[in-house]
């Protein structure tokens, strides 16, 4: 089976690419521009196209036999040539969830599908890592990049496929997982849900299609397993009410995978730095989770560290950003910065009318809030498009918030004010970011 893959390079499709190619599949395709698993891919010898999507590179791949399936991410249009052309070729055409599923039956996969509004990414993040350094075989796709694994992986030994599962566009509803973790549940993506009811309800279906779920109750320390109630609270030192939260929901998931499994300590720890030789042999506890996960590094766009005292995170809804600014001032005050200075990148103006009205408290404990312009994509063009000011005039600490702009004197302000002492922490979902690296890497 050969897949041509348009969008490959970024987080959406890129791990997916690399976890069909692991399988044994063919793979390659195209992407209009670099993305961010574009070094992996390569490293996969996984052929790609990167600029004008015109047709002509997906006719090539098709005329050399390299095609029999097409899959596309969900931000093309309806009439894009590749899309167009793939049609008029008559192959097999289908968004990410086909394949996945294709994969999980055809590996005989079980699989364990993180979803939720906030905190999936982590949390699947956190179930890799300690999985991973606990010799327990797995497969995964996450949506980031990961700075001790690849985004992707199929291990031929595994009984388990790790997922985060996007409720965008309803792809996690393909799915008929063994066990899910649902993280929160709050208002999103009204370009797919019209109302917040249909958004709950899309939860509920996924629920009702698992066979078993753990449900974090949004409280820290809390989380319900199969409807029991476990607690948690206090054994993680990580910073950040929400990463601890997260952290709490993976260890309920390695505990059901482990005993499913009937894992005991298998393999020298090869990640983490800690000695787990008398663990060896023995039965997965709750002590040795916590220390692991204690060590969990962080993941791409997630509170992620540029340099000294500078930070990003792909934070674009008001819970997650008053949750990452937590985070923040966690940081801030164990290692001695003045402050907080938040740099924000809206996204989508469509669910910002939707949202706007959350913002009042979301950066309560900033010292300064750079407010940029929204980045705009797949927008409901008879929506009226939200400026900074907008905004800035909802929030209850207004007065240390300004409009700004990616441009030379936002990145000098920047610079003199973390040289000045200040955390500095970007939150967008949007190009503000390769901005932002440059800015402070050269």
């Amino acid at each position: 089976m050969n897949i041509y893959i348009s969008g490959i390079s970024g987080t959406g499709l890129g791990p997916l690419a690399i976890m069909a190619k692991d399988a044994g599949l063919g793979v390659c395709g195209s992407d209009l521009s670099e993305g961010a698993v574009s070094g992996e891919l390569r490293a996969k010898k996984i052929v790609f196209s990167i600029g004008k999507q015109d047709g002509s590179f997906l006719q090539k791949q098709y005329n050399d036999g390299n095609v029999d399936w097409f899959v596309y991410t969900s931000a093309l249009p309806d009439n894009h040539p590749e899309l167009l052309l793939a049609k008029k070729l008559g192959i097999r055409i289908s968004k990410r969830d086909e394949l996945i599923a294709y994969l999980v039956e055809k590996q005989d996969l079980k699989m364990v599908a993180i979803a939720g509004t906030h905190g999936k990414t982590t949390t699947t993040s956190m179930i890799i890592w300690a999985a991973l350094n606990l010799g327990l075989p797995i497969s995964y796709l996450v949506g980031t990049t990961l700075p001790f694994a690849e985004a992707g992986h199929y291990n031929p030994n595994s009984k388990f496929l790790i997922y985060e599962a996007d409720e965008y566009d309803r792809n996690f509803l393909h799915f008929h997982p063994w066990l899910s973790i649902i993280t929160t549940i709050s208002y999103d993506h009204p370009d797919i849900y019209k109302t917040k009811l249909d958004y709950l309800r899309a939860f509920m279906k996924f629920e009702s299609q698992s066979d078993q779920v753990i449900r974090g109750s949004g409280i820290e320390g809390e989380a319900v397993v199969n409807n029991e109630t476990y607690n948690f609270s206090d054994k993680f030192s990580l910073p950040g009410k929400a990463r601890r939260y997260d952290a709490g929901l993976a260890m309920q998931a390695i505990f059901e995978m482990a005993e499913e499994a009937d894992l005991s300590v298998a393999a020298e720890n090869l990640i983490t730095g800690l000695d787990i030789e008398s663990y060896k042999g023995q039965t997965v506890d709750e002590a040795l989770i916590t220390k692991i996960l204690d060590k969990f590094p962080g993941v791409g766009r997630r509170y992620e560290r540029i340099t000294d005292g500078v930070y990003t995170d792909y934070g674009h809804h008001p819970e997650e950003i008053a949750a990452t600014i937590e985070m923040a001032k966690e940081d801030a005050k164990i290692n001695h910065y003045k402050g907080v200075v938040a740099i924000y990148e809206p996204h989508q103006n469509t669910r910002q009318h939707d949202v706007i009205d959350g913002y009042k408290d979301a950066f309560s404990g900033a010292s300064m809030i750079f407010w940029l312009p929204t980045y705009l994509t797949r927008e409901d063009p008879s929506l009226a498009v939200l400026k900074p000011e907008d905004f800035i005039s909802t929030l209850s600490n207004q007065e240390i918030a300004k409009p700004a702009k990616l441009d030379d004197e936002l990145a000098k302000i920047l610079r003199k004010l973390r040289d000045d002492g200040y955390l500095i922490l970007l939150m967008t979902a949007g190009p503000a970011d390769s901005w932002y690296r440059k800015v402070f890497n050269g």
